[in-house]
C-alpha cells in the first residue's frame, strides 16, 4: 500500500514539473531560453518560406542556444553597455515595435471587397468606361538638343530608326534593342514624353525633340491598340494592398496633426 502511495505521488510531482519544462526549450548556464522565443523564429522563417518541421525547429533550438551562449560572453565585456551599441538596439527595438503596431492597425482596420470594387470601378471610369490606349514605342534618347535635331534629320533622310539608337540612344534599357519601348500606355510615361507620343501617328516621328527630366528624345509611334482593363480579381490584391498603404498614411498623418513637435 505505501508502494503504490509513493508511485501517485511520483506521477503527481512529475506532471505538475511538466508544464515548467514546456516553457523552455533549453537552459544554458542556468539561463533558461522561452519556448516563445523559439515560436516567435520559427513563425519568422516559416513566413519567409520555410516549411515547419521537427527538423526546422531543432535547427532554431540550437541557433537560440549558440545565441545565449554568445550573448552572455557579450553580457561579460559589457558590450550592450557601449554607447553604439546601445544607439542601434533603440533603434531595432523602435522598428519591432513599429511593425507591431503597424499589424495591429491593420487588423483593426481590413480592406473589405467594397472598397477593393469601388477602387477598382473608379479606375476603370477614369480610363474612359472600360479600354485604355497602349502604344509601341521606339525612341532614342541625347544628351543635348542639337545632336537630338540632327538625328531627326538623319531620319528623314532615310537613317535607319533602329540603327541610330544603338548608336547613339542614352538609354541602356531599350538602346541596345534599337529603341523599342515594347507596348505600355502614354500614363506610363513621364508627361512631356507620353504628350508627344499621344500625338503621333502611327509610323510616324517627332518632328521636334522632346525634352524631359531624362534628356532629349525623338519618338516614333510604331502602332496604337485599346487594352481593356484586366479583371478584378487579378489586381485585386494590388488594389487592396494600394488602399491598406492610404489607409496607413492617414493613420500616420492624423497622429502627426496632433502631436506636439517643437
Amino acid at each position: 500500500m505505501t508502494l503504490k502511495k509513493t508511485r501517485v505521488w511520483v506521477l503527481l510531482a512529475a506532471f505538475a514539473a511538466a508544464p515548467a519544462f514546456a516553457q523552455n526549450i533549453a537552459v544554458v548556464n542556468g539561463t533558461p531560453i522561452p519556448t516563445s522565443r523559439a515560436d516567435a523564429l520559427v513563425k519568422q522563417l516559416v513566413a519567409q518560406g520555410q516549411q515547419d518541421s521537427p527538423q526546422l525547429q531543432q535547427a532554431v533550438r540550437e541557433e537560440l542556444v549558440n545565441r545565449e551562449i554568445l550573448m552572455q560572453e557579450a553580457a561579460r565585456e559589457s558590450i550592450a553597455n557601449k554607447p553604439e551599441v546601445k544607439a542601434q538596439i533603440a533603434v531595432a527595438q523602435q522598428t519591432v515595435v513599429l511593425r507591431a503596431l503597424i499589424e495591429n492597425f491593420v487588423k483593426a482596420h481590413p480592406v473589405t471587397d467594397a472598397e477593393v470594387k469601388a477602387r477598382y470601378d473608379e479606375l476603370v471610369k477614369q480610363n474612359g468606361g472600360g479600354k485604355e490606349l497602349h502604344l509601341h514605342l521606339h525612341h532614342i534618347l541625347v544628351d543635348n538638343e542639337q545632336q537630338a535635331k540632327d538625328l531627326i534629320a538623319k531620319i528623314k533622310g532615310g537613317a535607319n530608326f533602329e540603327d541610330l539608337a544603338k548608336q547613339y540612344s542614352k538609354d541602356p534599357g531599350s538602346g541596345k534593342n534599337g529603341g523599342d519601348l515594347d507596348w505600355s500606355s502614354p500614363s506610363a510615361y513621364v508627361p512631356e514624353f507620353g504628350a508627344a507620343a499621344e500625338k503621333l501617328k502611327k509610323g510616324e516621328v517627332t518632328p521636334e525633340p522632346v525634352k524631359t527630366q531624362f534628356g532629349w528624345h525623338i519618338l516614333r509611334l510604331d502602332d496604337s491598340r485599346d487594352v481593356a482593363p484586366p479583371p478584378l480579381e487579378q489586381v485585386k490584391t494590388q488594389i487592396s494592398q494600394q488602399i491598406q498603404q492610404e489607409k496607413l498614411q492617414a493613420f500616420e498623418e492624423e497622429l502627426k496633426k496632433k502631436a506636439v513637435i517643437k
